[in-house]
């Protein structure tokens, strides 16, 4: 069952939703998801961007979060990439106090959730405050472009080539090449996970001691017969279609390219894989593609954990730190770094 606090959270944003306005913004919404023109396209992303980030925003402002923030030093640094024009990859980086000015610092570079269409760095820097200063880290948490504006493969080598300047610059940014790990979440999961297809086809995936991809886009499961799917696959099918046709360039040219959708790595290129953790959600809106996509890294031999968190929606370890799935995954988040990364 879904845990208790979750559904009551639920209960209460339903209930705030339960206006005429929020009702044909919603209804709206649908009806865009349904459609594929520039005019409706771009309307379908105001409204989503609009509805979306004040939620993510508004999580990041608990207490707990804010607290991290005093003990954390925040600076940019920007990492100049030509895939995609002349452009400078903003990236966050959120120092703990109690690791400034020392070397050999463990890294973790984050592409931060939102379909790869909404949010930025900033607004999951509250919960990556708390990252870094409770699992010892120098988190880079990177504001790759987003779809539509910005279409595959070039947000996932806004990623891929942040990672690439953090690791060759790794001694003078205070951190040691051996101990860095790259993650992201929703659909930074899936920036992640085309930038492992990158690192893994470029043989450069030893550059990385770890990779944790969570609750992740990774395939194209909705577009499949829904009476397949399960009830929170259902739920997001048509929100998902959208999507995934506003971040490819070419979706029929691309629908079998991994860098668009990372489940169809072939088997040789995932056997390069880096070392990888898988985290999900019981009842994640992704929990196939994952199941699918761990079973085939446990077979490959490059799975070093799949994590399920019981009882868990999508997302819902982000809701707040007082959930008891949030709790979990913080827990669990600090053990696998502590295993796999920092020894």
């Amino acid at each position: 069952l879904v845990d208790p606090d979750i559904a009551a959270f639920e209960a209460q944003m339903m209930e705030m939703m339960d206006s005429p306005e929020a009702r044909a913004m919603m209804e709206r919404l649908q009806e865009l998801m349904l459609k594929d023109d520039p005019a409706s396209n771009t309307e379908f992303v105001a409204l989503l961007r609009g509805m979306r980030v004040p939620m993510m925003q508004q999580m990041g402002q608990h207490p707990t979060l804010q607290a991290a923030g005093e003990e954390v030093n925040a600076t940019l640094i920007k990492v100049p990439t030509t895939h995609d024009g002349d452009f400078d990859v903003p990236v966050l980086v959120q120092t703990p106090k109690k690791l400034e000015g020392k070397g050999g610092n463990a890294a973790y570079i984050y592409a931060h959730g939102g379909g790869a269409v909404v949010s930025s760095a900033q607004d999951s820097k509250g919960w990556f405050d708390h990252v870094a200063v409770t699992c010892d880290v120098v988190v880079f948490n990177v504001d790759y472009r987003l779809a539509p504006e910005t279409k595959c493969p070039n947000n996932v080598k806004d990623f891929y080539e942040s990672v690439k300047y953090i690791c060759a610059n790794a001694a003078t940014l205070g951190l040691d090449h051996s101990k860095i790990a790259i993650a992201g979440d929703s659909g930074g999961g899936y920036i992640c996970l085309g930038t492992m297809v990158l690192l893994a086809h470029n043989d450069e995936a030893g550059l990385v001691k770890l990779a944790m991809p969570g609750i992740p886009m990774i395939a194209d499961l909705c577009f499949s017969d829904m009476a397949a799917m399960t009830v929170e696959e259902r739920e997001i099918a048509h929100e998902m279609r959208k999507i995934w046709q506003l971040v490819a360039a070419d979706f029929e040219a691309q629908k079998s390219d991994p860098l668009l959708f990372p489940g169809k790595v072939s088997d040789d290129v995932l056997g390069k894989f880096p070392p990888t953790v898988v985290f999900e959600c019981e009842f994640d809106i992704f929990i196939t593609e994952a199941t699918r996509l761990a079973a085939r890294l446990r077979r490959a031999g490059r799975l070093l954990e799949f994590v399920v968190i019981p009882g868990a929606k999508h997302c819902s370890y982000f809701m707040t730190p007082e959930f008891e799935c949030s709790k979990k995954w913080q827990n669990t988040l600090k053990v696998v770094l502590q295993e796999y990364l920092h020894k």
